[in-house]
């Protein structure tokens, strides 16, 4: 295994995680903010109301975009199990 390759591992998988997650969390902070604007028009401060919401949005965005997350995913490991093989 040459010596730069954990590092260069590292920064493409954090990359990776960036590219993979960025959607979800993106999906995640727009329903917050949209719960958040509802609770403070309506003043109901209950916590299911908060969290319900962004739980079923995450879900529901990982049961769309699940199978181009794990393709990305698994391809990446795929990848760096040959790289360090060293073939």
């Amino acid at each position: 295994m040459p010596p730069g390759l954990p590092a260069a591992l590292v920064k493409e998988g954090l990359v990776l995680l960036a590219t993979v997650g960025g959607p979800l969390f993106l999906v995640v902070l727009g329903v917050g903010l949209a719960v958040g604007i509802f609770q403070a028009a309506t003043q109901v401060n209950d916590s299911a109301v908060g969290f319900l919401p962004r739980a079923f949005a995450a879900v529901a965005f990982v049961w769309l975009a699940g199978g181009w997350m794990m393709e990305r995913l698994s391809g990446f490991l795929a990848q760096a199990v040959v790289r360090m093989a060293g073939r």
